[in-house]
């Protein structure tokens, strides 16, 4: 066969547009899939050739930038990716945790063995992490606000997950960032839905390589949610609800856009700041409080609060509340351990769908007949 020649001009063009075709990065190119989520609106996972790009963002009510995480699988090169770009290789296999809320997560997809680090370990409430902190399995990064960076490096993590409350005083994330750890930030607790917040199982999964495990637990979790969000709507009788009590001079009041104010709306109860448009908390004082709930039948979250003597020492006042006479105070703290560790903080938050059976049975008993309490307890 005669041998083709290739004018130069038309070599050189190839050369240059494999060139240009080179400098682009592949993150700029269209994904090949992106995943799509049901409830969450805080983040999005998109899959390329050589890596999979999440980006989160509203990780504060005050943040407007969004952060970029690309999950590149060990043994595999780094291609080119946006700027600020954190690279992650997955899957992941040593791992530190900022809240207690991931422990839920990692604990679904069966990764708490991966646990070797955590902030405050005096609060984490799951019997296996606290038997890996007692072993030095897992070590305790933070206490209070004091971190020492020094020993954070020396655990060669894989993946540091933590939140952002947008107070430079509380954040530790930056801190981390500059000594070039590989920090992931998550805005589940920004969500307003509950299902919304279970369903970043996706996004902590995606760096386990778990996607499959936690789409069948999520799948189930929806079920069972909406099966009992049916049921409850069903009432012809809503009870009244109002939440939390005073703290440090405010009372901080659910917001109508709230994952809690739709908890309480799906369980079949009437939230008396549901036409409020936060998605977080509105701070208030007492007396405020007291004119619009003074007759509601459910007080809901009283603070830390175990018994009625614990909440009445706090504030005499809150004995004129109706909920407090006729005994109708009820606070997640039945599974607290004795330094302060709740599980709804961590399984609830995975696992909404035990937490709306709660509320269910306290608002239409017959409902729940025969369901004991997950994480809520009457005071008395």
């Amino acid at each position: 066969m005669p041998k083709i020649h290739i004018p130069p001009f038309k070599s050189r063009l190839t050369r240059l547009l494999l060139l240009l075709l080179a400098l682009v990065p592949l993150a700029a190119m269209a994904a090949m899939e992106t995943s799509d989520f049901t409830y969450a609106r805080n983040l999005k996972i998109e899959h390329f050739p050589t890596h999979r790009l999440i980006t989160v963002w509203n990780v504060n009510r005050d943040s407007q930038q969004r952060f970029h995480y690309a999950l590149v699988p060990k043994g595999q090169r780094v291609p080119p990716l946006p700027r600020q770009t954190i690279v992650v290789r997955t899957p992941v296999q040593r791992v530190i945790v900022m809240s207690t809320t991931f422990i839920g997560y990692i604990d679904a997809l069966n990764g708490l063995e991966h646990l070797i680090g955590a902030s405050n370990p005096e609060l984490i409430n799951h019997p296996q992490v606290r038997a890996q902190v007692a072993a030095g399995h897992t070590r305790g990064v933070q206490s209070g606000q004091s971190m020492d960076i020094e020993s954070i490096l020396l655990l060669q993590p894989d993946l540091i997950l933590a939140s952002s409350s947008g107070n430079p005083q509380y954040d530790i994330h930056p801190q981390l960032l500059r000594s070039g750890l590989p920090v992931v930030l998550s805005a589940d607790y920004m969500e307003p839905h509950p299902l919304a917040r279970s369903e970043w199982l996706r996004f902590v999964a995606a760096f386990f390589d778990a996607g499959p495990r936690a789409e069948s637990i999520f799948t189930g979790i929806a079920q069972r949610y909406h099966q009992m969000k049916t049921r409850a709507q069903a009432v012809s009788v809503r009870p009244t609800v109002f939440c939390n009590a005073t703290y440090s001079g405010n009372w901080n009041m659910p917001g109508g856009r709230s994952y809690t104010a739709q908890a309480i709306a799906d369980a079949g109860g009437d939230y008396l700041w549901a036409e409020n448009n936060a998605t977080g908390s509105i701070p208030m004082d007492l007396e405020r409080i007291f004119a619009k709930a003074a007759d509601a039948d459910i007080w809901l979250n009283p603070n830390n609060y175990q018994t009625m003597a614990q909440l009445l020492a706090a504030d005499q006042r809150y004995a004129k509340f109706a909920a407090t006479q006729k005994g109708a105070v009820y606070n997640n703290c039945k599974q607290i351990n004795a330094q302060g560790g709740n599980n709804i903080w961590e399984r609830g938050v995975v696992h909404p769908d035990e937490v709306l059976a709660d509320l269910i049975k306290i608002f239409h008993p017959s409902l729940m007949a025969e369901q004991q309490f997950n994480f809520y307890q009457q005071l008395h």
